[in-house]
Protein backbone atom coordinates (compact mmCIF):
# COMPACT_ATOMS: atom_id res chain seq x y z
CA UNK A 1 0.00 0.00 0.00
CA UNK A 2 1.47 3.36 -1.02
CA UNK A 3 0.83 6.84 0.50
CA UNK A 4 -1.97 7.73 -1.91
CA UNK A 5 -3.78 4.55 -1.15
CA UNK A 6 -3.53 5.16 2.63
CA UNK A 7 -4.83 8.75 2.36
CA UNK A 8 -7.37 9.55 -0.39
CA UNK A 9 -6.65 13.34 -0.05
CA UNK A 10 -2.98 12.88 -1.02
CA UNK A 11 -2.55 13.50 -4.79
CA UNK A 12 -1.00 10.66 -6.77
CA UNK A 13 2.68 11.08 -7.80
CA UNK A 14 3.25 12.87 -11.11
CA UNK A 15 4.29 10.93 -14.15
CA UNK A 16 7.51 11.85 -15.97
CA UNK A 17 5.44 13.79 -18.49
CA UNK A 18 3.67 15.66 -15.69
CA UNK A 19 6.96 16.57 -14.00
CA UNK A 20 8.36 17.83 -17.29
CA UNK A 21 5.29 19.98 -17.84
CA UNK A 22 5.47 21.43 -14.30
CA UNK A 23 9.18 22.27 -14.57
CA UNK A 24 8.53 23.75 -18.00
CA UNK A 25 5.89 26.11 -16.60
CA UNK A 26 8.19 27.15 -13.72
CA UNK A 27 11.03 27.77 -16.16
CA UNK A 28 8.80 29.86 -18.40
CA UNK A 29 7.70 32.01 -15.46
CA UNK A 30 11.29 32.56 -14.27
CA UNK A 31 12.41 33.29 -17.82
CA UNK A 32 9.64 35.84 -18.18
CA UNK A 33 10.66 37.60 -14.97
CA UNK A 34 14.31 37.64 -16.06
CA UNK A 35 13.28 39.03 -19.42
CA UNK A 36 11.27 41.76 -17.73
CA UNK A 37 14.27 42.81 -15.67
CA UNK A 38 16.45 42.73 -18.77
CA UNK A 39 13.98 44.91 -20.64
CA UNK A 40 13.63 47.41 -17.79
CA UNK A 41 17.40 47.50 -17.39
CA UNK A 42 17.90 48.20 -21.07
CA UNK A 43 19.95 45.03 -21.62
CA UNK A 44 17.84 44.03 -24.61
CA UNK A 45 18.26 47.44 -26.25
CA UNK A 46 21.87 48.41 -25.47
CA UNK A 47 21.85 51.24 -28.02
CA UNK A 48 18.68 52.88 -26.65
CA UNK A 49 18.97 55.94 -24.43
CA UNK A 50 18.67 54.69 -20.85
CA UNK A 51 18.52 56.50 -17.48
CA UNK A 52 22.04 55.23 -16.82
CA UNK A 53 23.31 56.76 -20.07
CA UNK A 54 21.60 60.07 -19.28
CA UNK A 55 23.16 60.30 -15.81
CA UNK A 56 26.53 59.18 -17.20
CA UNK A 57 26.33 62.04 -19.70
CA UNK A 58 25.85 64.55 -16.88
CA UNK A 59 28.94 63.12 -15.17
CA UNK A 60 30.91 63.17 -18.43
CA UNK A 61 30.19 66.88 -18.92
CA UNK A 62 30.27 68.15 -15.33
CA UNK A 63 32.55 65.70 -13.57
CA UNK A 64 31.54 63.35 -10.77
CA UNK A 65 30.76 64.80 -7.36
CA UNK A 66 29.83 61.94 -5.01
CA UNK A 67 26.76 62.47 -2.88
CA UNK A 68 25.33 65.27 -5.01
CA UNK A 69 22.49 65.35 -7.51
CA UNK A 70 23.82 64.82 -11.03
CA UNK A 71 21.73 67.79 -12.20
CA UNK A 72 20.75 70.86 -10.17
CA UNK A 73 23.64 70.03 -7.86
CA UNK A 74 24.09 73.42 -6.15
CA UNK A 75 21.05 74.33 -4.12
CA UNK A 76 19.40 75.27 -0.86
CA UNK A 77 16.22 73.94 0.76
CA UNK A 78 13.11 75.92 1.66
CA UNK A 79 9.68 75.39 3.22
CA UNK A 80 6.39 77.25 3.57
CA UNK A 81 2.69 77.07 2.78
CA UNK A 82 0.50 77.24 -0.31
CA UNK A 83 -2.81 79.05 0.14
CA UNK A 84 -5.31 78.04 -2.52
CA UNK A 85 -8.00 80.57 -3.47
CA UNK A 86 -10.31 77.83 -4.80
CA UNK A 87 -10.07 78.90 -8.44
CA UNK A 88 -8.32 75.68 -9.42
CA UNK A 89 -11.27 73.47 -8.44
CA UNK A 90 -13.04 74.12 -11.74
CA UNK A 91 -10.05 72.61 -13.54
CA UNK A 92 -8.84 69.87 -11.21
CA UNK A 93 -10.20 67.74 -8.38
CA UNK A 94 -6.70 67.52 -6.81
CA UNK A 95 -6.77 68.02 -3.05
CA UNK A 96 -4.39 70.98 -3.37
CA UNK A 97 -7.00 73.24 -4.99
CA UNK A 98 -9.97 73.62 -2.57
CA UNK A 99 -9.61 76.91 -0.69
CA UNK A 100 -7.23 76.52 2.23
CA UNK A 101 -3.57 76.00 3.08
CA UNK A 102 -1.23 73.08 2.52
CA UNK A 103 2.44 72.88 3.59
CA UNK A 104 5.28 72.32 1.17
CA UNK A 105 9.02 71.81 1.08
CA UNK A 106 11.24 72.69 -1.85
CA UNK A 107 14.58 73.68 -3.23
CA UNK A 108 16.16 76.53 -5.17
CA UNK A 109 19.05 75.41 -7.37
CA UNK A 110 21.18 76.00 -10.43
CA UNK A 111 20.88 73.75 -13.47
CA UNK A 112 23.93 71.58 -14.08
CA UNK A 113 25.92 69.07 -12.12
CA UNK A 114 28.58 71.28 -10.47
CA UNK A 115 27.82 71.72 -6.74
CA UNK A 116 30.57 74.31 -6.21
CA UNK A 117 30.10 76.40 -9.35
CA UNK A 118 30.41 80.15 -8.57
CA UNK A 119 27.08 81.94 -8.76
CA UNK A 120 26.24 83.59 -12.04
CA UNK A 121 23.05 85.30 -13.08
CA UNK A 122 23.35 83.56 -16.46
CA UNK A 123 22.98 80.02 -15.09
CA UNK A 124 19.45 78.63 -15.37
CA UNK A 125 17.73 78.71 -11.95
CA UNK A 126 15.12 76.31 -10.68
CA UNK A 127 12.46 76.18 -7.98
CA UNK A 128 11.21 72.69 -7.09
CA UNK A 129 8.21 72.14 -4.81
CA UNK A 130 6.69 69.12 -3.01
CA UNK A 131 3.12 69.91 -1.90
CA UNK A 132 2.01 67.82 1.11
CA UNK A 133 -1.72 67.34 0.55
CA UNK A 134 -4.21 66.74 3.41
CA UNK A 135 -5.22 63.30 2.12
CA UNK A 136 -1.62 62.06 2.22
CA UNK A 137 -0.92 62.54 -1.48
CA UNK A 138 2.02 64.54 -2.84
CA UNK A 139 2.42 66.81 -5.84
CA UNK A 140 6.02 67.29 -6.93
CA UNK A 141 6.98 69.78 -9.60
CA UNK A 142 10.12 71.48 -10.84
CA UNK A 143 10.11 74.82 -12.65
CA UNK A 144 12.91 76.80 -14.31
CA UNK A 145 13.40 80.46 -15.20
CA UNK A 146 13.40 80.17 -18.99
CA UNK A 147 10.28 80.49 -21.20
CA UNK A 148 10.66 77.36 -23.32
CA UNK A 149 12.67 74.14 -23.29
CA UNK A 150 15.29 74.15 -26.05
CA UNK A 151 14.56 70.64 -27.41
CA UNK A 152 11.66 68.22 -27.43
CA UNK A 153 13.05 64.71 -26.93
CA UNK A 154 15.29 63.01 -24.34
CA UNK A 155 17.75 62.07 -27.10
CA UNK A 156 18.01 65.71 -28.21
CA UNK A 157 18.67 66.82 -24.63
CA UNK A 158 21.28 64.07 -24.24
CA UNK A 159 23.03 65.33 -27.38
CA UNK A 160 22.70 68.96 -26.25
CA UNK A 161 24.57 68.26 -23.02
CA UNK A 162 27.64 67.18 -24.97
CA UNK A 163 27.35 69.76 -27.77
CA UNK A 164 27.15 72.65 -25.29
CA UNK A 165 29.95 71.43 -23.00
CA UNK A 166 32.70 74.07 -22.67
CA UNK A 167 35.82 73.48 -24.74
CA UNK A 168 38.77 73.16 -22.28
CA UNK A 169 40.85 75.53 -24.44
CA UNK A 170 38.34 78.39 -24.55
CA UNK A 171 35.91 77.74 -21.69
CA UNK A 172 33.07 78.12 -24.21
CA UNK A 173 31.03 75.66 -26.29
CA UNK A 174 32.63 74.59 -29.55
CA UNK A 175 30.92 76.56 -32.32
CA UNK A 176 31.21 73.76 -34.87
CA UNK A 177 29.60 71.25 -32.53
CA UNK A 178 26.75 73.62 -31.73
CA UNK A 179 26.19 74.34 -35.42
CA UNK A 180 25.95 70.62 -36.15
CA UNK A 181 23.58 70.17 -33.22
CA UNK A 182 21.22 72.91 -34.42
CA UNK A 183 21.20 71.45 -37.93
CA UNK A 184 20.12 68.12 -36.42
CA UNK A 185 17.57 69.65 -34.02
CA UNK A 186 16.06 72.76 -35.67
CA UNK A 187 13.79 73.46 -32.68
CA UNK A 188 16.94 74.38 -30.77
CA UNK A 189 17.83 76.96 -33.42
CA UNK A 190 14.34 78.38 -33.03
CA UNK A 191 14.37 78.46 -29.23
CA UNK A 192 17.91 79.58 -28.36
CA UNK A 193 17.17 83.19 -29.45
CA UNK A 194 13.92 83.16 -27.44
CA UNK A 195 15.76 81.99 -24.34
CA UNK A 196 18.58 84.47 -24.89
CA UNK A 197 16.14 87.38 -25.24
CA UNK A 198 14.37 86.49 -21.99
CA UNK A 199 15.02 89.39 -19.56
CA UNK A 200 16.70 87.70 -16.63
CA UNK A 201 16.02 88.94 -13.13
CA UNK A 202 18.56 90.02 -10.54
CA UNK A 203 18.02 87.13 -8.14
CA UNK A 204 16.25 83.95 -7.13
CA UNK A 205 13.57 85.93 -5.30
CA UNK A 206 12.23 87.88 -8.30
CA UNK A 207 12.44 85.18 -10.98
CA UNK A 208 9.44 83.65 -12.72
CA UNK A 209 9.74 79.86 -12.75
CA UNK A 210 7.95 77.92 -15.50
CA UNK A 211 6.92 74.29 -15.54
CA UNK A 212 7.53 73.86 -19.25
CA UNK A 213 6.00 70.41 -19.68
CA UNK A 214 2.26 70.14 -20.28
CA UNK A 215 0.05 68.10 -17.93
CA UNK A 216 -3.66 67.23 -17.78
CA UNK A 217 -6.00 68.53 -15.11
CA UNK A 218 -9.09 66.39 -14.43
CA UNK A 219 -12.00 67.95 -12.53
CA UNK A 220 -14.76 66.36 -10.43
CA UNK A 221 -16.94 65.89 -13.51
CA UNK A 222 -14.13 64.00 -15.28
CA UNK A 223 -13.42 66.83 -17.73
CA UNK A 224 -9.80 66.86 -18.92
CA UNK A 225 -7.94 70.11 -19.62
CA UNK A 226 -4.37 70.48 -20.92
CA UNK A 227 -2.39 72.88 -18.74
CA UNK A 228 1.00 74.33 -17.99
CA UNK A 229 1.87 76.35 -14.90
CA UNK A 230 4.20 79.07 -13.69
CA UNK A 231 5.30 80.53 -10.35
CA UNK A 232 5.15 84.32 -10.73
CA UNK A 233 6.93 86.38 -8.05
CA UNK A 234 5.20 89.01 -5.96
CA UNK A 235 8.62 90.57 -5.38
CA UNK A 236 9.16 93.29 -8.01
CA UNK A 237 11.27 92.48 -11.03
CA UNK A 238 14.76 93.94 -11.27
CA UNK A 239 17.06 93.23 -14.22
CA UNK A 240 20.32 91.35 -14.03
CA UNK A 241 23.05 93.62 -12.67
CA UNK A 242 26.82 93.44 -13.04
CA UNK A 243 28.44 90.27 -11.78
CA UNK A 244 30.26 90.82 -8.46
CA UNK A 245 33.86 89.95 -7.70
CA UNK A 246 34.69 86.27 -8.14
CA UNK A 247 35.39 85.98 -4.41
CA UNK A 248 31.68 86.37 -3.75
CA UNK A 249 30.98 82.93 -5.15
CA UNK A 250 27.58 82.44 -3.48
CA UNK A 251 26.21 85.95 -3.96
CA UNK A 252 22.84 84.91 -5.42
CA UNK A 253 22.21 82.33 -2.70
CA UNK A 254 23.38 84.79 -0.01
CA UNK A 255 20.92 87.40 -1.33
CA UNK A 256 18.11 84.82 -1.21
CA UNK A 257 19.00 83.87 2.37
CA UNK A 258 19.06 87.50 3.45
CA UNK A 259 15.70 88.17 1.77
CA UNK A 260 13.98 85.28 3.57
CA UNK A 261 15.50 86.37 6.89
CA UNK A 262 13.93 89.81 6.33
CA UNK A 263 10.47 88.32 5.69
CA UNK A 264 8.51 85.73 3.68
CA UNK A 265 8.80 85.61 -0.11
CA UNK A 266 5.75 84.94 -2.27
CA UNK A 267 4.91 83.57 -5.73
CA UNK A 268 1.50 83.21 -7.41
CA UNK A 269 0.75 79.82 -8.95
CA UNK A 270 -0.67 80.65 -12.37
CA UNK A 271 -2.18 77.91 -14.58
CA UNK A 272 -2.22 78.40 -18.36
CA UNK A 273 -5.17 76.62 -20.01
CA UNK A 274 -4.48 74.97 -23.35
CA UNK A 275 -6.91 74.80 -26.25
CA UNK A 276 -7.53 71.97 -28.71
CA UNK A 277 -4.55 71.66 -30.99
CA UNK A 278 -2.04 73.08 -28.54
CA UNK A 279 0.91 70.67 -28.38
CA UNK A 280 1.08 68.71 -25.12
CA UNK A 281 3.93 66.37 -26.01
CA UNK A 282 6.51 68.98 -26.93
CA UNK A 283 8.03 71.26 -24.27
CA UNK A 284 9.98 73.05 -27.00
CA UNK A 285 6.75 74.38 -28.55
CA UNK A 286 5.27 77.43 -26.85
CA UNK A 287 1.50 77.92 -26.67
CA UNK A 288 0.02 81.16 -28.07
CA UNK A 289 0.33 84.08 -25.67
CA UNK A 290 -3.43 84.69 -25.56
CA UNK A 291 -4.25 81.47 -23.69
CA UNK A 292 -6.40 81.88 -20.57
CA UNK A 293 -4.49 82.07 -17.30
CA UNK A 294 -5.95 81.25 -13.89
CA UNK A 295 -4.40 82.43 -10.62
CA UNK A 296 -5.01 79.47 -8.28
CA UNK A 297 -3.22 80.60 -5.12
CA UNK A 298 -0.19 81.97 -3.32
CA UNK A 299 3.04 80.23 -2.41
CA UNK A 300 4.74 81.69 0.69
CA UNK A 301 8.31 80.73 1.59
CA UNK A 302 9.29 81.53 5.17
CA UNK A 303 12.05 79.03 5.98
CA UNK A 304 15.42 78.27 4.41
CA UNK A 305 17.98 75.63 5.33
CA UNK A 306 21.22 74.21 3.98
CA UNK A 307 20.63 70.88 2.32
CA UNK A 308 23.37 69.49 4.58
CA UNK A 309 20.79 69.49 7.38
CA UNK A 310 17.44 69.48 5.57
CA UNK A 311 15.47 66.28 4.88
CA UNK A 312 14.68 67.82 1.49
CA UNK A 313 18.19 66.79 0.43
CA UNK A 314 16.94 63.22 0.02
CA UNK A 315 13.86 64.07 -2.04
CA UNK A 316 13.66 63.70 -5.79
CA UNK A 317 11.35 66.19 -7.47
CA UNK A 318 9.99 63.52 -9.78
CA UNK A 319 7.48 65.21 -12.14
CA UNK A 320 5.39 62.04 -12.26
CA UNK A 321 4.57 62.06 -8.53
CA UNK A 322 1.10 63.50 -9.01
CA UNK A 323 -2.14 63.53 -6.99
CA UNK A 324 -5.51 62.37 -8.28
CA UNK A 325 -6.79 65.16 -10.53
CA UNK A 326 -3.42 65.83 -12.21
CA UNK A 327 -2.06 63.45 -14.86
CA UNK A 328 0.97 63.33 -17.11
CA UNK A 329 0.70 64.40 -20.74
CA UNK A 330 2.24 62.61 -23.71
CA UNK A 331 5.50 64.58 -23.30
CA UNK A 332 8.39 62.03 -23.49
CA UNK A 333 10.60 64.31 -21.36
CA UNK A 334 8.45 63.56 -18.30
CA UNK A 335 9.20 59.85 -18.13
CA UNK A 336 12.85 60.51 -19.02
CA UNK A 337 13.18 63.02 -16.18
CA UNK A 338 11.49 60.66 -13.75
CA UNK A 339 13.80 57.75 -14.61
CA UNK A 340 16.98 59.89 -14.59
CA UNK A 341 16.12 61.45 -11.21
CA UNK A 342 15.68 57.95 -9.75
CA UNK A 343 19.02 56.81 -11.16
CA UNK A 344 20.74 59.94 -9.82
CA UNK A 345 19.13 59.38 -6.41
CA UNK A 346 20.31 55.75 -6.29
CA UNK A 347 23.88 56.82 -6.98
CA UNK A 348 24.13 59.72 -4.54
CA UNK A 349 22.40 57.89 -1.70
CA UNK A 350 25.14 55.27 -1.75
CA UNK A 351 27.97 57.80 -1.67
CA UNK A 352 29.71 59.88 0.98
CA UNK A 353 28.72 63.50 0.49
CA UNK A 354 31.00 66.50 0.85
CA UNK A 355 29.60 69.66 2.53
CA UNK A 356 27.36 71.80 0.34
CA UNK A 357 28.58 75.12 -1.01
CA UNK A 358 25.72 76.84 0.83
CA UNK A 359 26.58 75.66 4.33
CA UNK A 360 24.43 75.66 7.48
CA UNK A 361 26.57 78.53 8.87
CA UNK A 362 25.98 80.56 5.71
CA UNK A 363 22.22 80.03 5.91
CA UNK A 364 22.22 81.05 9.59
CA UNK A 365 23.86 84.45 8.91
Amino acid sequence: MNASESNPETPPPLSRAGLALRFGIIGAVLGGIAGLFAYVGGWLTPHALSPTAMVDRFQQVNGTFPGFRRNHAKGVCIAGTFESNGNGVALSRAAVFPAGRVPFVGRFAFAGGKPYVPDSSRIVRSLAILFQLPNGEEWRTGCINIPVFPVHTPQAFYDLLLASAPDPATGKPDGAKMKAFIEKYPEAGRNFPVIGANPGSSGFDNSTYNGLNAFRFINAAGEVTPVRWSLVPVQPFAPIGPEPEKADKNYLFDALIAAIHRGPLQWRLVVTVGQPGDPTGDASAMWPADRKQVDVGMLTIDRIESEDTSPTRDITFDPLVLPDGIAASDDPLLSARSAAYLKSFARREGERKEPSAVSPAEVAK
